[in-house]
């Protein structure tokens, strides 16, 4: 009886497995996700919409749905994607925890990334709750930033799974990659903060929440993180340019975060000489490509401790 109860438990096992091919898939559909929530719930941000929906998880008090006009929709349409967001985080961990050869770190990192995810449900309620606080803010955005890295991470831990492990890479270049997270990290916790200082720290309507420190000491601060975050970015780029024949993934890399970079940069400047009438969409599209910024980041500096077979490419 006990054999027949075990043949009986291993088809069930099998037919509950996922593919590595399948949670690749599912983490690429997950951090995409997480790139898109960061950009809605900047929009909300920007848009002074934070308080449209001042009940949480309705949007007033026993009625979920928005009736105020547009802010309210911009704010609730936030929440859906949150809602969507939260939902493939958890499909990413329940796959992680499904695939057998999936070591267990990347899966505690998949239920990480899902409990971060779904943490940013009771702070946006608390955030609303102490009418935009910006320290409340900036943790929001944080957080799902941070989310988003470890997203990237266990996007590359998939691949790896699917690709196979590539040589180890010499200690330097893991060194350079260590350090360019760390300025990566300096250099999104700055931009936040000159953003919260900034012309747009929206509220609801015509009204504003107060500015966390001043514009103009905060941005000085900022560029000199995306100096140090520059000077890192290029030695390690020199490094993968000598070292080509062995890691050309390294090479396409960097020049791929060298061009996010530079696009994030011209749009910086375009926002800092415009400063008067820049409009918010474009603040909105510089928040955005710091997260890709960020997630790219990441995701380059893990591979140089985690590297990915090439087959080929």
């Amino acid at each position: 009886m006990q054999l027949e109860s075990a043949e009986r438990t291993i088809p069930r096992r099998q037919a509950l497995a996922v593919s590595p091919a399948t949670l690749r898939r599912v983490a690429m559909f997950a951090t995409a996700a997480l790139v898109l929530i960061v950009a809605t719930g900047a929009t909300v941000r920007l848009t002074g919409s934070g308080l449209g929906c001042k009940h949480w998880p309705g949007c007033q008090a026993g009625d979920p749905f928005p009736k105020k006009g547009y802010h309210s929709y911009v704010e609730f349409s936030n929440r859906v994607v949150a809602f969507f967001t939260v939902l493939s985080t958890l499909a990413l961990a329940v796959c992680a925890w499904l695939t057998r050869d999936f070591g267990r770190p990347g899966k505690i990192l998949a239920t990480v990334v899902f409990v971060g995810t779904l943490a940013q449900a009771p702070l946006g309620a608390v955030t609303v709750y102490y009418h935009l606080d910006p320290r409340l803010v900036i943790s929001h955005l944080l957080l799902s930033l941070a989310v988003l890295g470890l997203g990237a991470v266990v996007l590359l831990e998939s691949t790896r799974l699917v690709r196979g492990g590539g040589a180890p890479l010499p200690r330097l270049a893991r060194a350079g990659g260590a350090v360019l997270l760390a300025a990566i990290g300096v250099l999104v916790v700055s931009g936040t903060l000159a953003t919260a200082a900034g012309k747009y720290p929206g509220s609801s309507g015509d009204d504003r929440v107060r500015r966390l420190g001043s514009f103009q000491p905060s941005v000085a601060l900022h560029v000199k993180a995306v100096a140090v975050f520059g000077v890192v970015f290029a030695l390690l780029a020199v490094w993968a340019w000598r070292n080509r024949d062995r890691f050309g993934w390294l090479v396409r890399g960097c020049a791929g975060l060298l061009a996010i970079l530079l696009v994030q940069m011209a749009i910086g400047e375009l926002q800092y000489r415009t400063y008067d009438t820049v409009p918010w969409w474009l603040v909105l599209v510089h928040v955005t490509v710091a997260a890709l910024l960020f997630a790219w980041t990441t995701a380059v500096a893990a591979r140089l401790w985690r590297p990915i077979a090439s087959n080929g490419t």
